[in-house]
């Protein structure tokens, strides 16, 4: 009895906190925004993100410190629905602070490998301090690779850091680090279903992560095919052991001479069959993303699969109102703002 209350208030709660998320109409008008101090005041007078600004001088707020108050209302949301999650809430919610870290992590390798190590500090998500195992200060000053370690020293991505030390005069394997990382992700979530899920949820997970993994692997191949001109074989050992491309797609998208026919070597799968009126462009990744967890989230009845996906639409929804800031910014036209955002370029 129990668990099926609980598994009732998993599923209202979040499409409640779904059914308060920004309106074709709401980007419309930050997209009308000049300046980061607009697009602070409209969200805090405006949106569902008043709460988590009410404390600040929209007047005088730093653009990393106003997506850090953002990502910080997304992760109570994410902490707030694992709580009531009472089956595996507990699993996934270590599962998304494991994903926080590593994303830190990354922008901490990327901003190390231009030279900027102190930007880190700007971006710093205070909010993890409180759970985190990384010493996030100390994240934020590195100037080595050896500080990188000392700063994730009681954590697994320690050892898994330790090997891409570089040598004297060498560069940072960026993707490398990034593979480890991810692959170690991913490892501790499939476990997570295998072990703790069955029936209709755990193949409702399988297919919300191989999606994503898909397109994420498609994606690397064409970035660095196509971009960076890498060769098949560095290609190969830069994709994530999972997911369900088959070496025979894989080899289809190596073999493309062009992007729109890799494209169409990936409408041939599974995954592809599925995609084809989506836009193929770079954004590709988050807008699958966003219709699959939009369909999930809408239709599921499995209360950790409409979790998920209302966790991966606020991100999308931050990941685009992040753009609006950088466009404004940046003094980008609104109208090529516009066609950044998945949500708008996915209804």
């Amino acid at each position: 009895m129990l668990s099926n209350l609980s598994s009732n208030v998993v599923l209202a709660k979040a499409r409640a906190m779904y059914g308060r998320r920004l309106t074709p109409q709401s980007y419309q008008e930050l997209l009308a925004c000049r300046s980061v101090s607009e697009i602070a005041a409209y969200l805090k007078s405006r949106t569902s993100y008043g709460r988590i600004l009410s404390g600040i001088n929209e007047n005088d707020i730093h653009r990393g410190r106003l997506e850090s108050l953002l990502r910080q209302r997304v992760f109570e949301d994410c902490a707030s629905l694992c709580r009531y999650e009472i089956s595996v809430g507990e699993h996934f919610s270590q599962y998304l602070l494991e994903r926080a870290e590593i994303e830190q992590i990354i922008h901490s390798v990327s901003h190390l490998m231009a030279g900027s190590p102190e930007e880190y500090l700007f971006n710093m998500p205070e909010y993890l301090n409180r759970h985190t195992r990384i010493d996030l200060l100390a994240l934020g000053r590195i100037k080595s690779f050896d500080d990188l370690l000392q700063a994730v020293a009681r954590t697994p991505y320690h050892s898994l850091l330790q090997r891409f030390r570089p040598a004297a005069g060498q560069p940072l394997d960026y993707f490398g680090i990034e593979k480890a990382l991810y692959q170690y992700l991913y490892s501790q979530v499939f476990s997570i279903i295998q072990k703790s899920t069955h029936g209709e949820t755990q193949r409702e997970l399988y297919e919300l992560f191989n999606a994503y993994i898909d397109i994420q692997n498609y994606t690397y191949i064409v970035r660095l095919k196509f971009n960076y001109h890498s060769g098949p074989d560095f290609i190969r050992s830069s994709l994530l052991p999972f997911g369900t491309l088959r070496e025979r797609h894989i080899d289809a998208l190596l073999e493309a001479e062009t992007p729109q026919k890799a494209r169409e070597a990936l409408e041939k799968t599974s995954l592809g069959k599925r995609i084809r009126n989506v836009d193929a462009s770079e954004f590709l990744m988050t807008r699958v993303e966003y219709l699959i967890c939009r369909h999930k989230i809408r239709f599921s009845t499995h209360p950790v699969v409409v979790m998920l996906s209302y966790v991966f639409l606020m991100e999308i929804e931050l990941h685009d109102i992040t753009n609006i800031i950088e466009g404004i910014r940046y003094q980008v036209p609104s109208d090529e703002i516009a066609s950044l955002l998945t949500v708008l370029n996915s209804i």
